[in-house]
């Protein structure tokens, strides 16, 4: 693609940014080789707008790793070992490493993310498809993806935490922001969110699942330890705890809000090492706690 200075002009430029491709690049430039010169010369911001106006190419670039200060690519970056990159790695297509991603202040990719080890970033991971780490992902900012999330180890979010598709984490889950998922959750361990926790399908722990917001899933949610909110707790269909369920201070537990009264029985089930306080609605299965002597609703 032959960018030249009108067709630069076209897209509004700021006026510092123009100034510099008039003095390097009069006569025009190939697509990928003025980005290059953009990240060379320190002016990664100016490489972001051009790759946002102008989109992402067809290209490759196989290299066996990438140590730099920022990468921006308008294809898929395809390494074999590891990148590391000081503030940016940005791709307009997908990013996969056979080792880890490491950066600074972003991970981004118009499609996938794709890492053989772990994804480290101390600002915002971003993908326009999926995000899959063979190993953890810790992200500083925000994690934001528009299909499935899945990591084989631990995941740590300092923000918000927003995904189209599913969730899958091998081991602890950990939020310090809103967690909001198009699908269901699946985390083989703790999960902890520090503000809401809303899943469109339903939320899977292994072990303890804490929100210090208000907990909702539009099926059901089933934890192996205690189910435990600074909310409500709400399912569309059962809710079931290794461990207590508990609500916050003046909020309810409920059960059952997606299907019939007279299917709470099969389909709104609330079993817990001890009936929880405040339940407003689903069915308290009795056979869970040998203590409680009888069943029913509510």
């Amino acid at each position: 693609m032959d960018l030249t200075k009108d067709f630069i002009k076209s897209k509004r430029p700021c006026a510092d940014g123009f100034r510099w491709f008039l003095r390097h690049h009069q006569d025009g430039s190939d697509y990928q080789p003025l980005l290059d010169a953009l990240v060379a010369e320190g002016r990664v911001n100016d490489a972001l707008w051009l790759l946002e106006q102008f989109g992402p190419t067809d290209a490759i670039l196989c290299v066996d790793q990438v140590e730099a200060d920022a990468v921006v690519f308008a294809g898929t970056l395809d390494v074999r070992g590891s990148i590391e990159a000081s503030s940016i790695v940005r791709a307009g297509r997908s990013i996969r490493t056979g080792g880890g991603i490491r950066a600074g202040t972003l991970v981004e990719a118009g499609e996938d993310i794709q890492a053989g080890g772990p994804i480290w970033c101390e600002g915002h991971v971003k993908a326009g498809e999926a995000i899959r780490a063979g190993w953890g992902i810790t992200a500083r900012g925000r994690i934001v993806c528009h299909d499935h999330l899945r990591a084989a180890w631990d995941l740590f979010c300092e923000e918000n935490l927003q995904v189209g598709g599913n969730i899958h984490i091998g081991g602890d889950m950990l939020v310090n922001g809103a967690i909001h998922c198009e699908k269901s959750i699946r985390i083989g361990g703790h999960l902890t969110g520090l503000g809401d926790i809303k899943s469109e399908n339903g939320i899977e722990t292994g072990a303890d699942l804490r929100c210090h917001g208000h907990l909702h899933a539009n099926w059901g949610i089933r934890s192996g330890g205690c189910l435990v909110a600074a909310g409500a707790i709400s399912a569309g269909e059962s809710l079931q705890a290794g461990g207590d369920i508990r609500a916050g201070n003046g909020y309810g537990v409920y059960a059952g809000l997606g299907v019939r009264r007279d299917a709470w029985e099969a389909s709104a089930q609330v079993r817990a090492r001890s009936k929880p306080d405040n339940l407003m609605s689903g069915w308290w299965a009795a056979d869970a706690c040998p203590a409680c002597s009888s069943g029913g609703p509510r």
